[in-house]
């Protein structure tokens, strides 16, 4: 079992930037392979991004490469995602999961085993 809490998120004017976080606790975190998500109001939950256990690799939805970084601090057990230029339509509720049996990083939520409760991140035109 391992417990997710987002935070950093906030309402900016387009064009900013915002700095999200993403705290684990209980088992082992560099176990885990980590993804962010997001959701829209009236939408299906939709990938962000991806990094694997050691942080080697990454993987990115083509709405965020380019904008976003994703990181992670073993030591710490966060993992960030760094959101620069944003635009309106990255508004959301955005959910850091963990994802312990895939060896390949994944994009389908269905993979994940451990979501958050999801941090509101805004953008005003």
């Amino acid at each position: 079992q391992v417990q997710l809490v987002e935070s950093g998120g906030g309402l900016v004017q387009a064009g900013g930037s915002l700095r999200l976080s993403c705290a684990a606790s209980g088992r082992t975190f560099s176990r885990y392979a980590m993804g962010w998500f997001r959701q829209a109001p009236g939408k299906e939950r939709e990938f962000v991004a991806a990094i694997s256990r050691s942080g080697g690799n990454t993987y990115y939805a083509d709405s965020a490469k380019g904008r976003f970084t994703i990181s992670r601090d073993n030591a710490k057990n966060t993992v960030d995602l760094q959101m620069n230029s944003l635009k309106p339509e990255d508004t959301a509720l955005y959910y850091c999961a963990a994802d312990f049996f895939n060896t390949a990083l994944s994009s389908r939520a269905i993979e994940y085993d451990y979501w958050g409760q999801g941090t509101q991140v805004t953008v005003s035109s």
